[in-house]
């Protein structure tokens, strides 16, 4: 090899070292990128001659090239926000939104919605998520995230669950409705609501007519009912009976009487069942149902499933990507639950600025599902990851690559040098 080859192999260290540069320069640039992902240059060796030909050995180089630019995909830190809309990803994975390219990935979380109820990017792409149906159950259903209505309709109630405790050393007395109060072993008031949402105080009284056997009656107020009576304090709409076995566990609930006919508009009649628990007839032990023990009567629990009309009060991302949505009357809705793509490789994604990947052949089909399922990465709301650049490894970086740099500059110019002494020689 000439002296002038020594030139080439020089200028290929200088090349080589200076796309390297570039890499690290990207890496320091973006040390404050959110789910930025650090990247380092491997190099490869020139292979240019054997002094022996074909049969191999004593090989000389041809210098060196800049052969992959490889991102390295470790976990960034993650940091807490105050915002409800950031969303970061411990483990594998990446966000899927809709770009103007077609389906992009970020690890970017740094959301917000739109004037149109979108959850979406800074540069307002949309973010896929699976969608829930109208009980509020995450459907297998991808589409973008987005707000419903800020209004939810009312709902009539249509089921009442009572646990309670009934004194089984109760007197048996006869009920009389228009003397309830003082014809009943105990009573308790509960709120329902009727077919257009409006909140209905009714009174449940329990007698004792025999023993082990029990009857409820649900009265509500004169004034709230739309039938005759209004010289009444209460109206009764609806009865039933209690069956208890003699170690006090409910044997069988009865519903007799069952219609609820409210005034002030309250859309006609409405039926609501009463569920006292999973009585031994229902196949149940009786144990977690209304029990009659020698014990004070007295309400553990009791729930309905009616609710007023609603409009929406806040947003909330739980640590498992469900966006829930919670309205002045307490209720809550999950409307959607992020995606999370995985790959089989990737590094083998395509950068596209803007913080986002796009899949190739060599990174394989995008593999879509919720988070911390078939080794995705949990979804942690309220906070966002940071950049993986470690600004002091690449300060070092830059130390060795000019120190290379300059040890490449010497093989030029020793070389130079070396040229200029046989140009001499004539002289």
């Amino acid at each position: 090899m000439s002296i002038l080859s020594s030139f080439n192999v020089g200028v290929t260290g200088l090349n080589s070292i200076g796309g390297g540069m570039a890499v690290i320069a990207d890496n320091i640039a973006n040390a404050g990128t959110n789910g930025f992902k650090s990247s380092r240059p491997e190099f490869q060796d020139v292979f240019a001659s054997s002094l022996n030909g074909i049969d191999g050995g004593d090989q000389i180089g041809a210098g060196t090239k800049l052969a992959h630019t490889k991102p390295v995909f470790t976990q960034g830190s993650v940091v807490r926000t105050m915002n409800v809309t950031d969303l970061s990803i411990s483990g594998n994975g990446f966000f899927m939104v809709d770009a103007s390219f077609g389906r992009g990935f970020t690890r970017d979380g740094s959301f917000n919605f739109d004037k149109d109820g979108l959850l979406v990017t800074g540069d307002g792409y949309p973010v896929y998520g699976f969608i829930a149906d109208d009980n509020g159950k995450i459907t297998s259903r991808i589409n973008p995230i987005k707000l419903g209505g800020t209004t939810i309709p009312a709902k009539a109630t249509g089921l009442v669950n009572v646990l309670m405790n009934i004194d089984s050393r109760a007197d048996i007395q006869k009920f009389d409705k228009d003397n309830a109060m003082k014809t009943s072993n105990y009573n308790t008031g509960m709120v329902i609501y009727d077919n257009v949402g409006t909140a209905r105080l009714v009174t449940m009284y329990f007698n004792k007519t025999d023993e082990n056997k029990w009857e409820y009656h649900v009265m509500a107020k004169s004034e709230d009912a739309a039938s005759a009576g209004k010289d009444k304090a209460e109206i009764e709409m609806a009865n039933g009976t209690l069956l208890f076995s003699d170690k006090g566990l409910l044997q069988k609930e009865e519903s007799k009487m069952n219609s609820f006919n409210f005034n002030k508009g309250a859309g006609g009649d409405q039926k609501i069942d009463f569920n006292f628990g999973n009585s031994i007839a229902e196949g149940g032990t009786g144990l977690d149902s209304t029990t009659q023990y020698g014990s004070p009567s007295a309400v553990s629990r009791h729930t309905q499933d009616g609710a007023s009309a609603a409009t929406l009060a806040s947003l909330s991302f739980n640590d498992t990507g469900v966006l829930s949505a919670v309205y002045n009357n307490g209720e809550v809705r999950d409307l959607a639950q992020v995606a999370i793509a995985k790959f089989e490789s990737n590094e083998g994604l395509f950068k596209l600025g803007k913080n986002l990947y796009k899949e190739t052949r060599r990174s394989g089909q995008a593999a879509v599902g919720k988070p911390g399922e078939q080794g995705r990465g949990d979804v942690l709301a309220k906070s966002l990851e940071e950049s993986t650049v470690d600004i002091a490894h690449e300060f070092v970086n830059l130390m060795k690559s000019q120190r290379n740099f300059t040890a490449n500059t010497k093989t030029i110019t020793t070389a130079d040098q070396m040229l200029q002494e046989v140009l001499n020689i004539k002289r």
